[in-house]
């Protein structure tokens, strides 16, 4: 995944744009039986259903993306009308701007992204993860999620298949997290 940091021109954060990769696996899953113009290549336009399904189906997650502004959870809004996905070397990419229920205004800001369950895996991508995007001179750090330890793991496969992780509440201590400092 890469993220930026949208902020308007006053130096407050409006909102969060999305770049999610899925793998190869789960793209062609996605994919089978669209029709296209051209073999093993889509439109914008002809990936305008399915990027529809993608983003409803988000939303009962909250997007997997939360955000705290100074320690105060900072509200989330959906998703702004313009997503799209594109298909490029065989992997779709859902493009998305999260907008804030109000812009923020904040010295520490701290973005997650996670899947509480750990059913969905997020990794940033190597090269340019996160940017910000018409900030004021603020520091932004690219923190990465810690490995689970073997007795984490063990603890994890003993789950039952048929319920979900809801008693552990992990998801959060395998975030990917975004670290904005400003003056």
């Amino acid at each position: 995944m890469r993220t930026e940091l949208v902020y308007a021109p006053d130096g407050k954060i409006t909102g969060i744009r999305h770049a999610w990769s899925f793998d190869d696996m789960f793209s062609t899953f996605a994919t089978q039986g669209l029709e296209s113009k051209e073999k093993g290549k889509f439109t914008r336009e002809e990936l305008t259903p399915l990027a529809k399904v993608n983003v409803e189906s988000l939303k009962e997650f909250d997007y997997f993306t939360y955000a705290t502004a100074d320690g105060k959870k900072a509200e989330l809004a959906e998703p702004a009308p313009d997503y799209w996905l594109d298909y490029a070397n065989e992997v779709l990419t859902l493009n998305f701007t999260l907008p804030f229920k109000k812009p923020v205004s904040a010295k520490e800001l701290k973005v997650e992204i996670y899947d509480p369950t750990i059913f969905v895996d997020f990794s940033f991508a190597k090269e340019k993860p996160a940017q910000l995007v018409g900030a004021p001179k603020c520091r932004l750090d690219v923190v990465l999620p810690r490995e689970m330890t073997f007795a984490e793991g063990k603890k994890l496969s003993e789950i039952p298949a048929d319920q979900p992780n809801t008693t552990m509440a992990w998801g959060a201590q395998f975030a990917s997290r975004l670290l904005v400092h400003c003056p």
